[in-house]
Order: C-alpha cells, then structure tokens, then sequence
C-alpha cells in the first residue's frame, strides 16, 4: 500500500487505508458512546435498569448521559473533536474511579474495562484529530492537525 504524506490527518506519513479507519473508528466509537447516553437521559434501549428508568437531568448520571449522548454526537460528526475528546476522556477515568474501582480488583473484575476503553480512545482522538470525514476537516481547523491546536 502506497503511504501518503499528509500530516493533516495526524501524521506525516498516513495510507489512505488509515486514515478511513480513522474515520471508521471515530464514527462507530461515538454512535456506541451515545447509547449509554440514550439510555440515561431519555430512557431509550432499555434504560438504565432493563425497564427504561432515566436518569435525573441534574445529578451526575444526568451529566454523565448528556456528555455521552452530545459529545458523542460531536465525535460523530468530527466537530471540536480534541477538546470534546478531552472531557469524554476525563469524564470515563472518572467514572471508572468513582463507579468501579472502588470495588477493588483489575478492570475485568469489577466492570470497569469498558470505561477505560472508551478513556482511551478519547484520549487517541485527543491527540489525533478528527482526521478526514468530519467537519473539523471540512473547516480545515487547525486543531485536524498533529500538534496544531492548543486546548
């Protein structure tokens, strides 16, 4: 596979095939975030106990769907990717230091690895961009650019 020198998606040498799986994960990471969002604000699939409970709007499970649901919306998109990418990220290490790690163990034991899954795919997004099929790429935003945006 030839590589492309284009540093706009978030390297200096990037293959096409990458950078579509690039999009392909930034894409299909925030449609999968926003359902854990769905579920705690609006009480879609199923809800937050199996039967559609919601979430109330101001607590911390209201700000955790409406993170997940919006930011993920943004990450969709590709809209403000990094700083989004920052608060999803935090928020994730977060919860996974409030909800999970308190009972005790590796992640695989008390739930927490999807948390931390998700931390770290913010945290890729974080330092990578957009990449192509987004809207920060269409505005040509400097924050699509390794290194070109300061939070």
């Amino acid at each position: 596979m030839r590589l492309e020198s284009s540093a706009r998606y978030g390297h200096a040498t990037t293959s096409r095939a990458g950078q579509v799986a690039h999009a392909i994960l930034r894409i299909g990471a925030g449609l999968l975030f926003m359902q854990h969002g769905v579920q705690k604000l609006f009480g879609w699939l199923g809800g937050m106990d199996g039967e559609g409970a919601s979430a109330e709007l101001f607590s911390l499970m209201g700000l955790a769907g409406v993170l997940e649901t919006f930011g993920g919306l943004a990450i969709v998109l590709g809209v403000l990717t990094r700083p989004v990418a920052l608060v999803l990220a935090v928020e994730m290490i977060s919860a996974y230091f409030m909800a999970h790690q308190p009972q005790g163990g590796f992640p695989i034991q008390n739930g927490g690895e999807l948390a931390l899954l998700y931390a770290l795919v913010w945290i890729y997004f974080l330092t990578h961009g957009a990449g192509i099929a987004s809207i920060d790429s269409r505005l040509g935003r400097r924050e699509n650019t390794p290194g070109g945006y300061t939070l």
